[in-house]
């Protein structure tokens, strides 16, 4: 991953890990061990999609602009129905807490959302190209009239 997307990358998953170390405690206050792990595991679940997400909404920014927007539509309904095919499949475990999971799956895709639209409001997008001027076309020496 280049350095420019992890500069984007750490804003957004830093708060959303200590969300997720919060949860994880109070889970644990809570429901217990099983609590403590199905935070974990809700937390986890949650960074792994959004991050994965983020990188391929970054690779295709860059290499297919065109599709950017269909392409995001298209991954958040990916993540979803790949969250909640999860959820399914592990609806009636005794490995961990469902309750905790599921809120602090909830909780860890909130705030990764919420720092993702912060950082996209502070960082600085160019509305016009500033190399535009120097793409080599030749500079008018004759009148303008």
């Amino acid at each position: 991953m280049p350095s420019n997307d992890v500069r984007n990358l750490l804003p957004i998953a830093v708060p959303t890990a200590a969300a997720g170390v919060v949860a994880v405690a109070v889970s644990a206050a809570v429901a217990g061990g099983k609590g403590a792990i199905g935070a974990a595991v809700g937390v986890v679940l949650s960074m792994l999609f959004m991050g994965l997400g983020l990188y391929v909404l970054q690779w295709t920014a860059k290499t297919l602009p065109q599709l950017f927007q269909a392409m995001g539509l298209m991954l958040y309904v990916a993540q979803l129905l790949l969250l909640m095919i999860f959820v399914a499949v592990f609806k009636g475990t005794s490995l961990f807490n469902g309750k905790a999971f599921a809120l602090s799956l909830v909780i860890a895709t909130v705030v990764w959302m919420a720092t993702q639209a912060r950082a996209h409001m502070k960082s600085k997008i160019f509305y016009v190209d500033p190399d535009s001027e120097k793409s080599g076309r030749p500079e008018k020496t004759g009148s303008s009239s």
